[in-house]
């Protein structure tokens, strides 16, 4: 495992982590069933931390893509561009 596979990791779970910390942006079906969802269409902004945090996962995630990218530029030197493709296929399986 080399340094680069260690931040992919990092990035990868800090995005898990900033993803779950997100407030879910609708009520679901039991605000279907109670009668709660009446302002479908009311645009509500994100303040505060929850902008932060939306802010910050989609930072995390450009970043991870980019990590994505150059991890299999990276592998694609030392071997064949089918063995670096099978490896980023599995990386982003497990993740």
């Amino acid at each position: 495992m080399k340094w680069y596979d260690i931040i992919f990791i990092v990035v990868a779970l800090i995005v898990i982590i900033l993803s779950l910390l997100q407030g879910g942006k609708s009520e679901g079906a039991s605000g279907a069933i109670t009668g709660g969802g009446l302002n479908v269409f009311a645009k509500q902004k994100e303040r505060g931390s929850e902008k932060i945090v939306s802010w910050l996962t989609f930072g995390f995630a450009i970043v991870f893509l980019f990590l994505a990218l150059l991890i299999m530029v990276l592998n694609n030197k030392g071997g064949s561009s089918s063995e670096a493709a099978a490896s980023a296929i599995a990386v982003a399986g497990l993740l």
